[in-house]
């Protein structure tokens, strides 16, 4: 097991979301199976005062979760340094069974709470708060994920073992590599920029037709299609290196932060677009919603295009 001050934060962080959450979800089982806003009963209004203290407690979950999630990525890279074999995060996922399921499980909390979030706003615009028990119900599931991710974080910081070596980023995200990884690598360099493209070219059609599900539906793809075309391709212009492929290696200092933009650009991009499709706006905040998701998902494919377009100006060739 290692206990890094960055780990044991983060152990001490968990313990207060664990807490704080168990307040939160027992409130939201008592508001999702007794709620009725027509009735006058004092059940009633006994739930709409603590509706509003569950809300306030997961918005503050929410809050730090966040900076927690980058803290985490900024752990990983830490605590690369002493575990043999590791050069980044990759190496630190790759050290147990369960970092992976734990990374992604991070991210899918994070769309799950965020949207939380968007709905309970759209829930206090109307003095009928339509979306209560529906907001309570998405918490229910939320707070299991968010168990579950809390256990999952202990076991996988619990099963590294700092005498074991491990493999680095360019073992692991190798084509050589016997992982399911590998098989990215198998995909055809322009199928998999006609799909990346494709797929953004869909995005803006969708946006111009008012296609909200559609649109929400071509950026949960664009979400997997992104990631796989980062690592696959676009990765090796950050490095310039063609060997390379790690997603964790451009979130150090030496590439400028810059992997912080393009995963930041991409959820916020993704994030919105899934609000469209899911939540029933008022007119002006759907607009708004489709111009902020398609202006990130625009500052990531420009972020994204723009280095290999580079690396062709400065040195004539690709790689």
């Amino acid at each position: 097991m290692i206990l890094s001050p960055e780990v044991l934060t983060i152990f001490i962080l968990n313990a207060l979301f664990a807490f704080f959450a168990l307040i939160a979800f027992y409130l939201s089982i008592k508001i999702f199976l007794n709620w009725n806003y027509n009735s006058v009963s004092e059940l009633q209004y006994r739930l709409e005062k603590q509706s509003f203290l569950a809300a306030t407690i997961i918005k503050f979950i929410f809050l730090i979760k966040v900076p927690l999630f980058l803290f985490f990525i900024f752990t990983l890279d830490k605590i690369s340094n002493v575990i043999t074999g590791a050069m980044c995060g990759a190496g630190v996922v790759n050290a147990t069974d369960y970092g992976t399921y734990l990374i992604v499980l991070k991210i899918l909390n994070l769309y799950f709470f965020a949207y939380w979030i968007v709905l309970h706003n759209e829930d206090m615009k109307n003095e009928n708060q339509p979306y209560t028990r529906r907001k309570f119900g998405i918490f229910i599931v939320a707070f299991l994920l968010l168990t579950a991710e809390i256990i999952l974080e202990g076991i996988m910081f619990n099963a590294i073992d700092l005498q074991e070596i491990v493999d680095c980023c360019g073992a692991i995200y190798s084509s050589a590599a016997n992982s399911y990884i590998s098989n990215i690598f198998s995909l055809k360099t322009p199928l998999m920029l006609s799909l990346f493209y494709g797929n953004f070219l869909l995005i803006l059609i969708f946006y111009f037709l008012r296609y909200r599900y559609l649109f929400a539906v071509a950026n949960v793809v664009f979400i997997i299609v992104s990631l796989i075309s980062l690592i696959s391709f676009f990765g090796t212009y950050i490095y310039e290196l063609p060997t390379h492929h790690c997603p964790f290696c451009f979130l150090q200092k030496e590439y400028h932060y810059t992997g912080y933009f393009i995963y930041i650009f991409l959820f916020i991009g993704t994030f919105y677009a899934i609000v469209v499709g899911f939540i029933n706006s008022s007119l002006r905040d759907l607009e708004r919603n489709f111009t902020v998701s398609l202006l990130f998902n625009l500052l990531y494919v420009i972020l994204l295009s723009s280095y290999p377009v580079l690396f062709y100006i400065k040195n004539g060739v690709w790689l």
